[in-house]
């Protein structure tokens, strides 16, 4: 029984530790000359193998200048083990490029520059977290389907 009430405060914990990234996120980027658009954008992005749908999560969408920016935020207590940029692997990309392009569509945005961005940030107990945004981390080109020509 306390396995599991131990197990529900870390849920607990991990969570607020990722809300209090996302919003220390937005102010850096705040400060940083951008201008925040949206937060938390969901959007249904398919189905997987088992026809169950997935929902893809784009943390922040913001303006660098004219350029729509899909940002993904990762924050750790630590980066002992891992950067936090670690955790954004080619599935998570794949997720938010698949989210990235619902948003687009929906707005009418298909001929708007746009990039995928990163915020990483370390909290460093009563300092100052550490903050790094990562821009233009990934883009579209690694997802795009190959048609194949019949020729070598």
């Amino acid at each position: 029984m306390s396995l599991l009430k131990d197990t529900q405060d870390l849920q607990t914990t991990a969570s607020k530790v990722g809300e209090f990234g996302e919003t220390a996120a937005a102010e850096y980027l705040k400060r940083n000359g951008f201008r925040l658009v949206a937060s938390n954008f969901k959007a249904p992005i398919g189905r997987n193998r088992k026809g169950v749908q997935v929902t893809g999560e784009i943390d922040l969408v913001a303006l660098d200048g004219e350029t729509i920016c899909f940002i993904e935020v990762k924050t750790r207590t630590s980066d002992d083990f891992a950067s936090p940029v670690s955790a954004v692997d080619v599935r998570k990309q794949r997720q938010i490029t698949r989210a990235a392009r619902v948003y687009r569509k929906t707005f009418n945005l298909k001929h708007r520059l746009f990039r995928y961005d990163v915020v990483s940030i370390v909290l460093l107990g009563k300092k100052a977290p550490r903050i790094k945004l990562l821009k233009g981390f990934w883009n579209e080109s690694k997802f795009k389907k190959r048609v194949w020509s019949g020729e070598f």
